[in-house]
């Protein structure tokens, strides 16, 4: 990793820590703004920490592009849970073949940036 790539690293996950600590939840519940709060912190903790060796700039970019549209996308909607995403069902695929290659394929490329750390199939 580069120095400037580790700067940028270090400090989004200082800026999501600063987020946590200042957040406050849309219905204004301390119970509520708790639980987002270690929600926050811990989401933080278990990706950075998962993406920790990686060294393929391409790859470290990416993961900076989707850390940046998470603090955004969070910050605007007042919500740090990720939003859901509504892709097409695959019920028309068959269990194996090219039409399910081909569609799992372009579910694979539809999932928003803001999501690629998720192994979740919506």
């Amino acid at each position: 990793m580069t120095a400037v790539a580790r700067q940028e690293v270090l400090r989004l996950y200082r800026k999501i820590f600063r987020i946590a600590n200042k957040w406050q939840s849309a219905s204004g519940q301390a119970a509520e703004t708790a639980q987002e709060k270690e929600y926050i912190k811990s989401e933080a903790r278990t990706l950075f920490r998962k993406n920790k060796d990686v060294t393929d700039p391409k790859l470290i970019k990416q993961c900076i592009e989707e850390c940046e549209a998470r603090i955004e996308i969070g910050l605007h909607y007042n919500n740090p849970y990720p939003r859901p995403i509504h892709l097409p069902p695959m019920g028309l695929a068959h269990k194996q073949g090219r039409t399910l290659r081909h569609q799992e394929k372009l579910r694979k490329i539809s999932k928003p940036i803001y999501l690629k750390s998720h192994d979740e199939i919506s």
